[in-house]
């Protein structure tokens, strides 16, 4: 179904059960704002902030949740890597676009030196630590996720010149136990590791999505406590059901929806083999 008539048919500004949900409509989890303030903090030391957990959790909402909180930070400069399974020089290449430095991969110490340069520029003048977000850190190579811990120690390792939060799946920090990585896990000075939600926080979610999204009598309150039973404390499981059943109720023209939708949808027999 085209999605604006989906929207207009329930009133919603949007889809509350998909991923491009406006950040400031986004739900904000428990311990969210108490991990962000101890970020925002840690942008005038520098230092590595961990986000983990297992899939389907909002690891990467939170992630989004916190770089909007940082750009509002007037002077704090904020890349966002988009490709963190990259080889080592086209780490380089990125880092050189994200904070605005023009390197040659094929000149490694150059381009550390550049970099290096840049941030101590940005320190000087706003006294601010650059920050580099990386989703899906546990896709990166080790020779990056080393390189990002050289690039921003400085001193003799007492001054650091890079705000760096990671973010991944429970890999993430299980990589952290191999001997290659230790002295980078040792350095998370902020943590936030993701457990299943209670089915309070879930219908808490619920009220919020709809609600941000225009349409708070969307579903009932049996349906609500339904999904929410049968989640199993993860919010892509809830906003899967809940999507399907809202397109499915789109195509019936059914006003709201309900626990009979979900028993249609999700209680059907197996067929026979």
């Amino acid at each position: 179904m085209n999605n604006k008539i989906l929207l207009a048919l329930y009133g919603l500004k949007f889809n509350p059960f998909l991923p491009n949900i406006p950040v400031g409509d986004l739900w904000n989890p428990p311990g969210m704002d108490s991990f962000s303030y101890r970020v925002e903090n840690l942008v005038m030391d520098g230092g590595f902030a961990l986000i983990c957990g297992e899939p389907g959790l909002g690891k990467s909402k939170n992630l989004q949740l916190l770089a909007d909180r940082l750009n509002r930070i007037g002077d704090v400069v904020v890349g966002v890597m988009e490709r963190p399974q990259s080889s080592l020089s086209d780490f380089y290449r990125e880092m050189g676009t994200l904070f605005g430095v023009n390197l040659s991969p094929s000149n490694r110490y150059g381009g550390f030196t550049a970099l290096r340069e840049r941030w101590k520029s940005h320190i000087k003048n706003t006294l601010f630590r650059p920050v580099l977000l990386v989703d899906e850190a546990q896709e990166m190579l080790t020779p990056c996720l080393n390189e990002i811990r050289l690039l921003g120690s400085d001193h003799f390792d007492s001054k650091c010149l890079l705000t760096s939060v990671l973010c991944g799946d429970m890999r993430l920090p299980e990589r952290f136990r191999n001997t290659a990585l230790v002295s980078l896990g040792t350095r998370m000075r902020v943590r936030m590791t993701l457990k299943p939600y209670s089915r309070d926080d879930l219908k808490t979610y619920l009220d919020h999505a709809i609600s941000q999204a225009g349409a708070p009598q969307l579903m009932t309150q049996n349906l609500m406590k339904t999904l929410v039973e049968h989640a199993a404390g993860n919010l892509r499981v809830l906003n899967t059901m809940a999507a399907e059943m809202l397109t499915e109720a789109a195509r019936k023209e059914i006003a709201q929806l309900d626990e009979k939708l979900f028993l249609e949808l999700f209680s059907r027999s197996p067929r026979s083999s």
